[in-house]
């Protein structure tokens, strides 16, 4: 794997990204704006991966998607909704509302410490029962371990076993210790076949930074400059406020451009952060507004 390694630039110093990204967000209050905020909510993988999620809850979830566009007239609804595989046919069965995907978690989430075959088999299993999405964890402690070989081969076989199904892996970037493993990682799920990278599981304590988006964005350039395929990021965990998401929007337009600013390209894993928006949309376009608690 060294081979795709020496192929990339090599990473910046950590004090030149963290340089990088002040003068980026600096310039980031220009996007905190009701229309941008809206477009960010239509890129919202809405996120249950709960050990106590039910049936009940499941449903619940589904159904105010399905509602949204008769409660906000005219707003884009959000771009997926993300379950444990056993909730993807219970999805996929009460899903109504035109445009929203359905995606899963997958490869023994969230630490993908079980064999590949099962990874490959759960992989399979939710494509089969409707996801159009799979999100994969890396095996992190082989990628520490410096077991590259297998980290790629395992990406490519679950990428084989989505077919039509698109695949985002996850890094786990926060429990990665350096700034050229969190690039290595990149750059073997690109090379492996990823339609996304995505940065957290959002169940590790450090969870997306700015910093892993920040080189996550670079390999992902670095790759569409050498294949024209463009790749999609996904900042995920601990990701709560508008603010928060402009910011991490403000680093994927400076790395990668406009053209990523869609939902083939850019989405955020979220729980809190739907509801979160919109009240913050609410608060830009009317300060009066009363608290909006839907999701």
């Amino acid at each position: 794997m060294n081979s795709f390694i020496e192929r990339y630039n090599p990473v910046e110093s950590q004090e030149q990204i963290e340089k990088k990204i002040s003068d980026i967000i600096s310039k980031s209050n220009s996007l905190y704006q009701p229309e941008t905020l809206k477009k960010i909510f239509s890129l919202i993988d809405l996120t249950s991966l709960n050990a106590t999620d039910t049936n009940t809850q499941i449903s619940a979830m589904v159904e105010k998607v399905n509602e949204f566009q008769s409660h906000f007239p005219g707003r884009t609804n959000v771009g997926a909704i993300c379950v444990y595989p056993s909730f993807v046919p219970l999805v996929k069965a009460n899903l109504k509302a035109a445009k929203v995907g359905i995606a899963a978690v997958v490869g023994g989430f969230p630490a993908s410490q079980t064999f590949i075959e099962l990874k490959v088999a759960e992989t399979k299993r939710v494509v089969k029962e409707g996801a159009k999405e799979a999100d994969m964890v890396i095996s992190i402690g082989k990628l520490t371990d410096g077991d590259y070989d297998t980290v790629f081969e395992e990406i490519k076989a679950i990428k084989e076993a989505c077919g039509e199904a698109h695949l985002k892996v996850i890094l786990e970037s926060g429990v990665l210790d350096n700034e050229k493993l969190i690039k290595d990682a990149s750059i073997l799920a690109l090379e492996a076949g990823a339609d996304f990278l995505k940065t957290s599981t959002g169940k590790m304590p450090q969870a997306a930074t700015l910093k892993a988006v920040y080189i996550m964005t670079q390999a992902i350039q670095e790759f569409y400059n050498k294949t024209g395929k463009k790749v999609g990021i996904k900042p995920s965990g601990g990701i709560s406020t508008g603010k928060q998401a402009v910011e991490y929007l403000s680093i994927v337009k400076h790395n990668l451009g406009d053209a990523w600013f869609n939902q083939s390209c850019f989405r955020i894993g979220a729980s809190s952060l739907a509801n979160n928006l919109l009240n913050e949309i609410a608060q830009l376009e009317n300060p009066e507004s009363e608290i909006i608690k839907y999701f």
